[in-house]
């Protein structure tokens, strides 16, 4: 984008405040690692960290109307979202804002209205071995990654994954208990984009990661608005004469 991408990192922020271990890993919270690292990155014009236990949920209009591309992660608190920020947040996908889902956020209500699906999966924690192979090495969203990111300690996520087929599957991980999970999709829906990466469970530091870091920003890269203004729908006049029948 011309001045640079104007980015929402919204977190649920319950496990940082209640726990313990994660407050120990996170001490600033989930969003804010993940922050941190957007806001060194060129082409990221601002960074604002939304939670929700802020004003409206950290969904207010200004809030929305200000965001290019927004991130999403959720675990414990998604009923906690309120229908009325769900449509809010699904009509500005469909007018063009990018949305960046992580981990857990694959149960949020954002993400099961825009796949139309459960969205339900496999899972084990237990601390395993994951390692994430990039499967689409063209794709915009893999640059500066490696063949794959390994991490040592992760959460299972495993298929069947209930989601509908990725318009670009870009990561498939296989974990050390043998599952394999779709890990990195992208869909388009109207003239907003949704991109799904699923590294990040809460009680590991998987976002202090480069690599899963670089994936979520150039995620962001891939989501933001294309520029088009505008789409003709509707009743049209032809744009040649036609004889009538």
């Amino acid at each position: 984008m011309k001045d640079g991408i104007r980015v929402t990192v919204w977190n649920e922020g319950v496990h940082e405040k209640r726990d313990a271990p994660v407050k120990a890993i996170y001490p600033k919270g989930m969003g804010a690692q993940i922050a941190q690292y957007l806001e060194k990155q060129p082409g990221i014009a601002s960074v604002h960290v939304s939670e929700l236990d802020h004003p409206q949920q950290g969904l207010t209009d200004e809030t929305l109307n200000n965001t290019d591309v927004m991130t999403w992660w959720g675990h414990t608190a998604h009923d906690q979202v309120t229908d009325e920020n769900v449509e809010r947040i699904h009509r500005r996908v469909l007018d063009g804002m990018g949305i960046v889902v992580l981990h857990s956020g694959h149960m949020s209500k954002i993400f099961r209205k825009l796949m139309g699906t459960g969205c339900m999966l496999k899972w084990r924690e237990i601390g395993e071995r994951e390692r994430i192979w990039v499967v689409d090495p063209a794709h915009p969203i893999t640059e500066g990654i490696p063949e794959y990111i390994e991490l040592e300690h992760t959460e299972m996520y495993g298929e069947h994954f209930d989601i509908p087929q990725p318009d670009r599957l870009v990561f498939i991980s296989w974990y050390q208990g043998g599952e394999v999970f779709r890990s990195g999709c992208c869909w388009h829906r109207s003239k907003g984009k949704v991109f799904y990466f699923s590294p990040g469970h809460e009680t590991l530091p998987i976002y202090y990661n480069e690599h899963v870091l670089r994936v979520i920003c150039n995620g962001i890269k891939w989501a933001a608005p294309s520029g088009l203004k505008e789409v003709i729908r509707g009743n049209r006049k032809p744009l040649e004469d036609v004889k009538a029948r």
